[in-house]
């Protein structure tokens, strides 16, 4: 007979702005976000049996999303996630999980005549601050993250040394383009509730700080022998960084390069050290993942 093992429900893409007026100064801070809240609990029966008794209207979830932003501190955003989840199980007792993902845009303010602006903002590219919590009567555990921060260095990188068999084609270079989209995640250690989050909360934004600055830092200034042991390193420092975090797990595109020989029209150069023209590929590209733990 069939049975319900597993099921979750609620509000995808809920985009939530939320401003902040310091009166004093009359400077302003925004936060942009989109959140997904999916609850888990004693609800099998509105799937086998069609009994919304046990149905929290995703509606509702979304309202309770904008108003939780009204009542509590967005940023960090781990612990709104955190006030958000505990929130769903704190209201209804069949509801034995919250799951929270959160993904912050990223607003830069506007420097004017060497002065930042205290209200005006512009979108600093694609790249996201993202949060999961998964909240439970046992506690909150939550993983933080960059994603979508594009990196591009014109030297710098090299990969030879590889398995060469009978399919492989790829040369061997000492002196590559690399490039790439950072997507870092790291897990923290398991809080109690809430509370336990929120007692010493700064080292959510010190933790994103770091791991931000530690990725750019380390794939500028290092000769990268590959991609592996360049994300190995900006783990390890991680973990070195934020003594709470428990592991550190990268996936690291590589967005490919390639050099056009132009030597059919007189001869050009631009091949090996003359190349200065290439054609970026949209696909296939690499993917390379790790997951770096303490031991």
């Amino acid at each position: 007979m069939p049975v319900v093992s597993a099921a979750r429900y609620g509000k995808d893409n809920v985009r939530v702005y939320k401003v902040h007026r310091d009166e004093a100064s009359g400077t302003h801070t925004v936060t942009e976000m989109t959140v997904c809240c999916l609850l888990e609990g004693e609800i099998e029966r509105s799937y086998t049996e069609a009994d919304n008794s046990v149905v929290v209207a995703t509606d509702s979830i979304k309202n309770t999303i904008y108003i939780k932003a009204k009542e509590h501190p967005v940023n960090p955003p781990e612990l709104y996630a955190s006030l958000l989840g505990r929130h769903f199980l704190d209201t209804y007792a069949h509801i034995t999980v919250a799951n929270v993902s959160i993904s912050v845009k990223r607003w830069t303010r506007i420097v004017v005549d060497g002065k930042e602006h205290p209200h005006s903002f512009y979108r600093d590219g694609d790249e996201t601050r993202n949060v999961e919590a998964r909240v439970t009567r046992d506690g909150v555990a939550l993983t933080s993250g960059i994603g979508g921060l594009l990196v591009l260095k014109s030297t710098g990188s090299a990969f030879h040394g590889f398995v060469r068999d009978e399919f492989t084609t790829l040369a061997e270079t000492w002196d590559r383009i690399l490039s790439t989209d950072i997507d870092a995640t790291w897990t923290w250690k398991t809080f109690a509730d809430p509370a336990a989050v929120a007692d010493g909360v700064a080292r959510f934004d010190a933790a994103w700080q770091d791991a931000r600055r530690i990725s750019l830092k380390t794939f500028a200034e290092e000769s990268s022998p590959s991609v592996q042991n360049t994300m190995y390193k900006m783990a390890e420092q991680i973990l070195a960084a934020a003594p709470d975090v428990a592991s550190v797990t990268y996936a690291l595109p590589n967005k490919h390069y390639f050099e056009i020989d132009l030597s059919w029209h007189k001869g050009l150069k631009n091949t090996g050290k003359d190349a200065e023209v290439y054609a970026p590929q949209s696909g296939p590209n690499g993917l390379i993942k790790v997951e770096v733990s303490r031991d």
